[in-house]
């Protein structure tokens, strides 16, 4: 691949960027991202040969900022001393942060339905997240059966609450936007009452 096609390739996906950043899944036509990389319609499918292909590529820069977020929130935490159960805290408020600021991203990420098929590279960004929490979760439950499905349950409402908050209808059921009590009630749920 050239210097000019791996540019090429790039602009298509920051263009794929900015759109679902501005207008949600939705706005990731195959003629949107060529017209707003400002190439011909066609463009894309020399670089990408089909559609998911170029979602999944986009949807992967969206896991690198996530893997940058929960990094950066991990090592803060660790930083100050915390142990597994407050650096999982951290790593679960800074999720939650995400899916808030990047709800269109956030949606692309997690949209298996459309990036069927084109999973490997996603796969080789998303896993090490998820084992990242898998490792906490075993030190905070060292005597644990099976600490990739707690991880998996904890996660799951993670995302669900993300999801819940994005679509509205946390507000329609507590009557607040405030996850926080939401949030406590998971960790407890899933690692036990934090010390106080």
């Amino acid at each position: 691949m050239t210097d000019q096609d791996r540019d090429l390739r790039a602009r298509l996906v920051a263009a794929g960027v900015e759109l679902v950043t501005t207008g949600g899944v939705q706005a990731l036509g195959l003629r949107e991202i060529a017209r707003h990389a400002g190439v011909s319609h066609g463009a894309p499918r020399r670089y990408f040969p089909t559609h998911r292909e170029l979602l999944a590529a986009i949807a992967q820069q969206g896991f690198g900022r996530l893997t940058d977020t929960l990094a950066g929130a991990d090592a803060l935490a660790a930083g100050t001393g915390g142990d597994a159960r407050s650096r999982l805290d951290a790593l679960a408020r800074a999720y939650l942060g995400f899916a808030a600021a990047n709800p269109g991203m956030f949606e692309l990420m997690f949209r298996h339905d459309l990036l069927e098929g084109s999973g490997a590279e996603l796969r080789r960004t998303s896993v090490p997240l998820f084992l990242t929490f898998v490792g906490l979760v075993s030190e905070v439950h060292p005597d644990g059966d099976d600490p990739a499905t707690a991880t998996a349950a904890l996660w799951s409402n993670l995302h669900g609450l993300a999801q819940l908050r994005t679509w509205g209808s946390l507000r329609l059921i507590t009557g607040s936007e405030d996850v926080e009590p939401l949030l406590r009630a998971v960790l407890d749920a899933h690692l036990g009452p934090a010390a106080r």
